[in-house]
C-alpha cells in the first residue's frame, strides 16, 4: 500500500462536538497494551532474584542471599533477549497492520505473546525460557507499533497527545503490578512463586485481545481497503454520532482526501526516510530514531530491569519493597506528564526533564561512591534521589518521546519512519539490558561499576539536553500539515517563532470564517422559515 499505515495519524472527530467520550474511552482502552511490556519489564527484575528460579536456572553459590546465583552472561541473555524479539516485532508491525488491520493485528500480537508466556511458565531449562522471552518480545514489539497507530488514527484530534501518552501510563501501571506480584511471591520456596508471577501475564493478554475484538477497526484502514460501509459504522461508534450524521460523512470525506493525497505521493521506501529535502525528512527521521534511543539511554530501564539487584547490593534490607515504591512514583508522575504535554508543550518538558534527571543521576553516583552501604542515612538519600529521578522521567521523557514520534513525520514516510523509531527504542533497550550486568556486577569479567554506572547515565542525560535543544521543535497545537510547513521554513532552535506565527494566522482565519458561518446558518434558518 502506498505510504503504509500512518502511525501518527490525524485522528478523528474534528467535525463533531468535543463531548463525545465514546471514542476517547475506546482508544484509551487500547493503551492496555502497554501493560504487557510494563509488566514483563518489571517482573523479570524480581523473578531472576527469586530462590526457586535461581535454583532451577542457576548454580549454588555460598555467600549470596539465596544460596544460588546466575552468571552475568546468562543474566544478560534472559533480560535482554525480550528486547531482541521486540526489535523484530516492531519492524514487522507496519506490514502486519496493513495486511490484517490495526485491530486484528493487536489480537494477533496477544496470541504470539501468550505463546511466549506459556513457554516461560513451563520451562525447566534456560534454553526454553529464553525462547519464550523471544516470542513474548515479538508480541510486545507488534503491540508497541500497533497500539499508538490505532490510537492516533481513532482518537479525537483535540486530545490525541494525551491519549497516545496513555500508552506510557499503561507501561508504568504494568511495572507497578509486577513489583506488587513479585513482592507477594518472593518467599515461596517452590517454582510456583516465579511461575505465578510469569503466568499472570495470560490475564493481561486475554483482556487486551478480548477488548480489541469488540472495538471498532480504524476507519482509515477500512477506507484504504475499500470498505466504506464498515468505515462509516466504525466512525459512528468512535464519535457517538449516527451513521447518517453529516459530521460523520464529512469526516469520511476528509479521510478519503488524505488517502488520495497519500497515494499521489507514490510508493515510499526506507531509503526515502533519509533524503535531504526542503522539509528536512532526514532530520525528522533521525530525530525520531534518536529521541527513542536517548529515552533508553537515560538509564530508566536499569532501575526496572536491575533495580532489585542494585538495591540489594547497596545494602537495602527489603529491595522488593523499594521496587514497589519506585513503581508507584513512576505511575503517579506519568499523570502530570499526560496533562502537561498539552499545556506546557513537548520541547519545554523534554528540556526540563533532561536537566532534572542529569542532576539526580550525578548525585546518586556521588552518594554511591562516597557513602558506605552500611550508612542508612546515605542509602535513604540514594533511594530518595532515585525516586526524584524517576519522577522527572515519568512526567517528561516517558510519554513525550512517543508523542514526538507520532507527530513529526510527513505523510509519505510516516509508517516506515515510525517503525524505525520504535525499532531504535527496542534495539537500545536490548543493548542496555545486555550490557548492564557486565557494567555493574562485581564478578570476574565484569567492570564492577556498581552505583558508579550513574555517572554514565548522568552524562547521557546531558546529551539529551543538547539533542533536545538543537533537534526537537515545539509541535504543541500544530496540525501535521503545519508541522511540515515549520520544518520547511525554519530550524528546531528557531521553530518557536514560526510556530507562534502559524497559530496566529490560524486564529485570524477562524475569526474571518466564523462570521461567514453565522451568515450561512442564518440564511438556512430563513429558508426553512419561508418553506414553513
Amino acid at each position: 500500500m502506498p505510504g503504509g499505515p500512518a502511525a501518527g495519524g490525524d485522528g478523528i472527530g474534528a467535525n463533531v462536538p468535543k463531548n463525545h467520550w465514546a471514542g476517547i474511552l475506546m482508544t484509551a482502552f487500547s493503551a492496555f497494551g502497554g501493560i504487557l511490556f510494563g509488566y514483563d519489564t518489571g517482573v523479570i527484575s524480581g523473578v531472576k532474584e527469586m530462590k526457586a528460579w535461581l535454583r532451577t536456572f542457576g548454580f549454588e553459590k555460598a555467600g549470596t542471599p539465596t544460596g544460588y546465583a546466575i552468571s552475568s552472561s546468562n543474566e544478560s541473555l534472559v533480560v535482554s533477549i525480550l528486547s531482541a524479539g521486540t526489535f523484530f516485532g516492531a519492524l514487522i508491525g507496519a506490514p502486519t497492520a496493513d495486511y490484517i488491520g490495526r485491530k486484528w493485528g493487536i489480537v494477533l500480537a496477544c496470541l504470539i505473546f501468550s505463546v511466549g508466556i506459556a513457554l516461560q511458565t513451563a520451562a525447566t531449562a534456560l534454553a526454553l525460557f529464553v525462547v519464550g522471552r523471544v516470542f513474548a518480545g515479538l508480541g510486545v514489539g507488534l503491540v508497541s507499533v500497533l497500539v499508538p497507530m490505532y490510537q492516533s488514527e481513532c482518537s479525537p484530534k483535540w486530545i490525541r497527545g494525551a491519549v497516545v501518552s496513555a500508552y506510557q501510563f499503561a507501561i508504568t501501571i504494568g511495572i507497578l503490578l509486577a513489583a506488587i506480584v513479585n513482592n507477594s511471591t518472593q518467599n515461596r520456596e517452590d517454582a510456583s512463586g516465579y511461575r505465578t508471577a510469569i503466568a499472570i501475564q495470560f490475564v493481561w493478554a486475554a483482556i487486551l485481545a478480548g477488548g480489541m475484538m469488540v472495538l471498532p477497526e480504524s476507519p482509515r484502514w477500512l477506507i484504504k481497503r475499500g470498505r466504506d460501509a464498515d468505515a462509516s459504522k466504525s466512525l459512528s461508534r468512535l464519535t457517538g454520532a449516527s451513521q447518517n450524521d453529516p459530521a460523520v460523512e464529512l469526516e469520511l470525506d476528509e479521510i478519503r482526501a488524505n488517502l488520495e493525497a497519500e497515494r499521489s505521493l507514490g510508493e515510499s521506501s526506507y531509503a526515502d526516510c533519509f533524503k535531504f529535502t526542503k522539509n528536512k525528512i532526514a532530520l525528522r527521521t533521525l530525530t525520531g530514531i534518536f529521541i527513542q534511543a536517548w529515552q533508553q539511554l537515560t538509564g530508566i530501564n536499569f532501575i526496572f530491569y536491575y533495580g532489585t539487584t542494585f538495591f540489594q547490593n547497596s545494602g537495602i534490607k527489603d529491595p522488593f519493597l523499594i521496587s514497589i515504591a519506585t513503581s508507584v512514583v513512576n505511575v503517579s508522575m506519568t499523570i502530570p506528564g499526560m496533562w502537561g504535554v498539552e499545556h506546557y508543550g513537548r520541547r519545554r518538558l523534554l528540556l526540563f526533564g533532561a536537566i532534572g534527571m542529569c542532576i539526580c543521576e550525578y548525585i546518586i553516583a556521588i552518594v554511591g561512591v562516597t557513602v558506605s552501604v552500611n550508612n542508612m542515612a546515605g542509602q535513604k538519600v540514594l533511594i530518595a534521589f532515585v525516586c526524584i529521578y524517576i519522577a522527572f522521567f515519568a512526567s517528561t521523557w516517558g510519554p513525550i518521546a512517543w508523542v514526538i514520534t507520532g507527530e513529526i513525520f510527513p505523510l509519505q514516510i510516516r509508517a516506515k519512519a515510525m517503525s524505525l523509531s520504535v525499532a531504535s527504542n527496542w534495539l537500545w533497550n536490548f543493548g542496555i539490558g545486555y550490557a548492564t550486568p557486565y557494567l555493574v556486577n562485581d564478578v570476574p569479567g565484569a567492570a564492577g561499576l556498581g552505583s558508579k554506572v550513574f555517572f554514565i547515565w548522568g552524562t547521557t542525560c546531558l546529551c539529551c539536553i543538547i539533542f533536545t535543544y538543537f533537534c526537537v521543535p515545539e509541535t504543541k497545537g500544530l496540525s501535521l500539515e503545519q508541522i511540515d510547513l515549520m520544518y520547511s521554513h525554519t530550524t528546531p532552535v528557531k521553530a518557536h517563532q514560526y510556530r507562534r506565527q502559524l497559530l496566529a494566522d490560524e486564529r485570524v482565519q477562524e475569526l474571518v470564517e466564523s462570521p461567514l458561518e453565522k451568515v450561512d446558518e442564518h440564511r438556512e434558518d430563513n429558508l426553512s422559515h419561508d418553506k414553513v
